[in-house]
């Protein structure tokens, strides 16, 4: 039997990168799945991508940072589906690669909305949702950089660190109450927001490469795995959790 057999689940930022690769290994694992990406072009993509292989998806297009737009998203989706039993909030932006004291506001407000403000939005509309279906499971995405910070990227590890907090606290509330939330830390990821890194600064790749004991990025298939391993009954004990996939950049003795 397949992981999500029977289940409807929602992945936001599914229009690429990481949250493509968990749209589609939702569908794959009998979930019909709400696609929520920004731009519509690329959920519709995703969709593609998924009706292809015979799945079932629905495109939604929403800001995660606009409250009333996450309300619609999860609207759109039970009017769909009838139920909602899992979803990924993958949704996120970087502040660009600057030191901290260089920085400007808006880069760090806009980041922070999204990659921060917007897991909680989810997060508000999506466990009552659950709660009306009769329990549920949520991962939210995100990072090592959370953990233990990155150079240059002050804004996006601390909405990051943001995000482990939420899950911890959102996992402690609701454990009784039939919904279990965790969290996945990926370390490097061939995504286009790494490709577009890689494009600014050439010279880092091979020493980004370096600081994974694997000695290569991960793929998005493989934090998709993950994903919907914690969204799967499979995992019916697991809560309050965030799980790292990071190739053995903590076991890494070059990594710091």
């Amino acid at each position: 039997m397949r992981l999500l057999e029977g289940k409807v689940g929602l992945v936001t930022g599914a229009g690429s990168g990481i949250g493509r690769a968990t749209a589609i290994r939702f569908a794959r694992d009998g979930a019909r799945v709400a696609v929520v990406d920004w731009s519509r072009e690329s959920a519709e993509e995703t969709v593609a991508a998924i009706e292809a292989e015979g799945g079932e998806a629905l495109c939604v297009v929403a800001d995660v940072s606009d409250e009333a737009q996450v309300a619609s998203m999860i609207e759109e989706t039970v009017a769909r589906f009838g139920v909602l039993h899992c979803a990924s909030n993958n949704a996120a932006l970087g502040a660009g690669f600057h030191p901290l004291t260089e920085l400007d506001r808006e880069r760090w407000d806009r980041c922070v909305s999204v990659t921060l403000t917007g897991v909680w939005l989810c997060l508000k509309y999506e466990i009552p949702a659950m709660m009306e279906s009769g329990g549920g499971s949520i991962v939210n995405i995100s990072s090592l950089s959370g953990m233990r910070g990155e150079a240059r990227q002050a804004a996006y590890a601390a909405a990051k660190g943001g995000v482990n907090g939420l899950t911890f606290s959102a996992a402690a509330e609701y454990a009784q109450r039939g919904i279990r939330i965790n969290a996945v830390a990926p370390g490097g990821i061939e995504t286009p927001g790494i490709a577009r890194y890689f494009e600014e600064c050439p010279e880092v790749r091979e020493a980004t490469v370096a600081t994974h004991a694997m000695r290569r990025l991960g793929r998005p298939e493989e934090l998709a795995d993950a994903v919907a391993y914690l969204c799967s009954d499979r995992s019916s004990f697991v809560t309050g959790h965030v799980m790292v996939v990071d190739g053995g950049i903590q076991v890494n003795p070059h990594s710091m």
